[in-house]
Formats: C-alpha cells, sequence, structure tokens
C-alpha cells in the first residue's frame, strides 16, 4: 500500500506525467485494439524530449503489473495451476533452445558475453522484465541494458503488430495462438496485447503460460550470475503473486462474479494505455544504440524461437496440454 501511495505522490510531482498519464486512460476507456495504443505512442515518441518522458515510462511499468493482476480474476485457480503445470516441459525445452542458440550467435556475431546474455535472456522468457531481473545478477553495464532493452522493445512492437494477422491467416485457434504469443513475443505486455485483440481464450492462455515463463527469472539468474562469476541479486517479479491471489478470489469467492468479471475487463481496457506508455518510451537514443550486429543476432534468435514453437504448436500439437480451457 505505502509503494502504490510512494508512486501516486511521485506522478503529483511530474506534470507531464500526469498528462502522458491521462491520455494513456482516455486511450484506455475510448480506443478498441491494443495495436491503437502502441502506434499512437510510437507517433509521438521521437516527438518529445526523454526528460519529459521518463516518468510516463515510469507509469506504464507500474500499471502493467497493476493490469496483469487485474486479468488474474478472470482465471481459476485450479487452471492457472493445471496450466503452469502441463506447460513445464515445454517451456523448458524454448527456455534451453533459445539460450543455446542465441550464445552460438553470439559466438557468430562476436556480441559481448553479457549482452549476449541479456538479449538471449529477454527473448526466452519475458523481455523486458527478464533483462531489468538478470542486469544485476550478471553485473550488466548500464549500455548493455539500453541496447538489450532497446532491442527487445522494437522487436515487442513488430510483434504486437504483425502476430494476430498471421494467427488468423494461418487459422489458428485460440489456443494456438495464446500459446504461440506467449513463446515467441518477448514482453508480457505485448503478449496480453496481441492475445487480448485475438480473443479472450487467447489472453487466458497466453497471460497464464507467459507469467509461468517469467517464474524461470530467479533460477535462469542464479545460474546466470555463477556462469559470469558475478555476486549480483536477481530482482523478484512480485507482481506474480497478486496474479495468483487475483485467481485464488475469483475461485473461492464465485458470488462477486460479476465484480471479478469487471475487474478483468478493465486489466484489459488499461492494456491500451499501458501500450501507449511503452510506445513513448522509444528515443533516437535507443536507435542509436542498437547497433548492427546485436539486432541482428536478436533477430535471427526471434526468428528461430518463433518459426520453431509454431512447428510444434500447428504440425505436433503442442497445444494439446492446454485441454482446461
Amino acid at each position: 500500500m505505502h509503494w502504490c501511495l510512494d508512486q501516486l505522490r511521485s506522478l503529483q510531482r511530474q506534470p507531464a506525467t500526469v498528462l502522458w498519464v491521462a491520455t494513456a486512460l482516455g486511450l484506455s476507456m475510448t480506443a478498441i485494439s491494443p495495436a491503437i495504443g502502441l502506434v499512437a505512442g510510437l507517433a509521438l515518441a521521437l516527438l518529445f524530449r526523454q526528460s519529459d518522458k521518463k516518468g510516463a515510462v515510469k507509469a506504464g511499468k507500474f500499471l502493467l503489473q497493476i493490469a496483469v493482476v487485474l486479468l488474474g480474476f478472470q482465471l481459476q485457480i485450479a487452471t492457472v495451476f493445471k496450466v503452469g503445470r502441463s506447460s513445464i516441459p515445454l517451456t523448458a525445452v524454448t527456455i534451453s533452445a533459445v539460450l543455446l542458440f542465441g550464445f552460438l550467435l553470439g559466438r557468430l556475431f562476436r556480441l559481448d558475453q553479457k549482452l549476449s546474455t541479456l538479449i538471449s535472456s529477454g527473448t526466452a522468457i519475458c523481455g523486458g522484465s527478464a533483462i531489468a531481473a538478470i542486469a544485476p545478477a550478471i553485473q550488466a553495464s548500464a549500455t548493455q541494458i539500453a541496447v538489450s532493452m532497446g532491442i527487445v522493445f522494437i522487436l515487442n512492437a513488430v510483434a504486437l503488430l504483425i502476430f494476430p494477422p498471421l494467427g488468423k491467416m494461418l487459422h489458428m485457434s485460440q489456443q494456438q495462438f495464446g500459446l504461440w504469443a506467449a513463446i515467441a513475443i518477448h514482453d508480457t505486455s505485448s503478449v496480453v496485447g496481441a492475445t487480448v485483440s485475438y480473443g479472450q481464450e487467447a489472453a487466458a492462455i497466453g497471460t497464464t503460460v507467459k507469467l509461468t515463463r517469467a517464474l524461470w527469472i530467479l533460477p535462469l539468474a542464479f545460474v546466470m550470475a555463477r556462469m559470469h562469476k558475478s555476486a549480483g541479486k536477481a530482482r523478484l517479479p512480485y507482481f506474480l503473486a497478486g496474479f495468483v491471489a487475483a485467481s485464488l478470489l475469483a475461485s473461492y469467492l464465485p458470488a462477486w462474479h460479476e465484480l471479478w468479471a469487471w475487474l478483468a475487463l478493465t486489466g484489459k481496457h488499461l492494456m491500451i494505455g499501458i501500450l501507449f506508455l511503452v510506445g513513448l518510451g522509444l528515443t533516437i537514443e535507443d536507435l542509436q544504440t542498437v547497433g548492427f550486429r546485436p539486432l541482428l543476432a536478436a533477430i535471427g534468435l526471434w526468428l528461430f524461437i518463433g518459426i520453431g514453437s509454431l512447428i510444434l504448436i500447428l504440425y505436433f500439437d503442442a497445444a494439446s496440454f492446454l485441454s482446461a480451457f
């Protein structure tokens, strides 16, 4: 509670941030697609100085955690645990494959080892959240963090725009698309945005599987710290506990079903404004610091997991474990 109050007080001290957040909330109530929020944010991103947007970007991360918790109200806790448990083998295989292929691409493109680790971790687990959690564990530099974050941001924006049309073109079911998005899209925000636009079932599956993957941050950070001979510590994503708590309430207080449904719907609409703030965070400096070789390696790694997971889902029925839905 004190943390939430501190966030609100910080907003009051930054008029520009209040304006951006108000715009984001307005879009959440009026726009019909998460892509609209992202495109609007990108359109304004290059027109304003970074100093005017820092508070808005920080507010977007805070609102994302709230939205994820709200989305938990649409799921039964038994389903969360069943899907989470059933997805462990697929999660382990895909994360391991991405990390191994990322290591090979890092050597091929002669990338700094820590930069390669951040890009691979962000691709394998949950984009910027994984990078932010693992960076202190391996004691990555500010430049390495900025480059990996910039790459993830660019690829996230592309994924949010192209995944839903691709899913419909390939005639993917709600289950198939939700699973594909959770595996192949970097950030939780873009996974939720893409799946919400595809359908309610896809959103429920994509959110659950993506948050299950996020649980791998801590063991991966521990392993990476040892590999890099670092004494740093990872940051724990506390909002995961809120997601589970929301699901528990929805499961054991069914009489309040209308309230839970309204909260979940609020979380979906909030994603439009969040993606506006995410898009707003892009800067010319981000584009300049990305670099050619790291971007090529990241694109190759993204295509590897995107195409590989698509083959598993469409031709090897990898989505069969989602029968709980």
